[in-house]
């Protein structure tokens, strides 16, 4: 790598680093601004606005966009943790994304009321989206291993066991479906919640074949080499590698015949 590029990696770093620190920033403001719009009714309860996914989520988001924004800041390369914590934010903020927009969908089918502030558009839409932008886009390691699904697919499901076992003890299920009361039976309770899960472990999975194989890059590479070609600035291709011949030690007659 040239002085020059690693001077425009360094300054993409720092880029992503203070939009990491703004984004953390944002994620405070939208969850103090949602629990105060909470406030206005009388049936909210503290304990409940933290029992939802997406809300722990976006404080665990908070966290992660504040240490991966100080580490892009001071470090040239990301910590051995720094892919494996972004890639399990960004999945777990993604799939609350989608199953809030469903759930919004839904709302008049179901007969209850879903209201949309602008706190939980920064929260389901907007935060979602800057993370997905920062993993394809931010300069840094993004090879993560597949044991990382065992996080992002085991944290809704302890999740999913403390609010079965919370929710006839208070009464209150943060999501329908895990709520007796307006599904079906136990089939419909099981096929959306694996659903869910299955959601779960294909984001994760599409965000790890990304880092991988980076196909944004490869196509970002190419363009490039297309427009250097195209301004006739093309590199000049490597020439073929050519071994050096093998020398042969040169025979030496052997003894005389007798």
């Amino acid at each position: 790598m040239s002085l020059r590029s690693d001077a425009a990696v360094l300054a993409r770093r720092r880029i992503f680093g203070v939009l990491r620190l703004l984004a953390a920033v944002t994620g405070v403001i939208a969850l103090v601004a949602r629990f105060d719009y909470g406030l206005g009714f009388s049936a909210f309860a503290s304990a409940n606005f933290f029992a939802y996914l997406t809300v722990q989520s976006n404080m665990v988001a908070v966290v992660a966009n504040t240490a991966c924004g100080i580490v892009a800041l001071r470090r040239a390369s990301d910590p051995w943790w720094m892919p494996g914590l972004r890639l399990a934010v960004t999945s777990f903020l993604l799939v609350a994304g989608i199953v809030f927009a469903i759930l919004a969908a839904q709302a008049s089918e179901r007969g209850y009321r879903l209201d949309v502030p602008w706190s939980d558009q920064i929260l389901h839409y907007w935060l979602p989206a800057y993370l997905l932008l920062d993993w394809l886009f931010a300069p840094g390691e993004r090879r993560v291993s597949w044991r990382i699904l065992a996080v992002v697919v085991g944290y809704p499901i302890g999740w999913g066991v403390v609010t079965l076992i919370r929710g006839p003890l208070v009464g209150w299920y943060p999501y329908f479906f895990l709520d007796p009361a307006q599904v079906s039976g136990f089939g419909e309770f099981a096929l959306l919640s694996l659903a869910a899960l299955a959601l779960f472990a294909l984001i994760a999975s599409l965000l790890i074949l990304e880092g991988r194989f980076h196909p944004l890059r490869r196509l970002e590479s190419a363009i490039g080499m297309l427009r250097l070609s195209r301004a006739g600035t093309a590199p000049a291709p490597r020439p073929p590698r050519r071994w050096p011949a093998r020398r042969r030690a040169p025979r030496t007659a052997g003894p005389p015949p007798r």
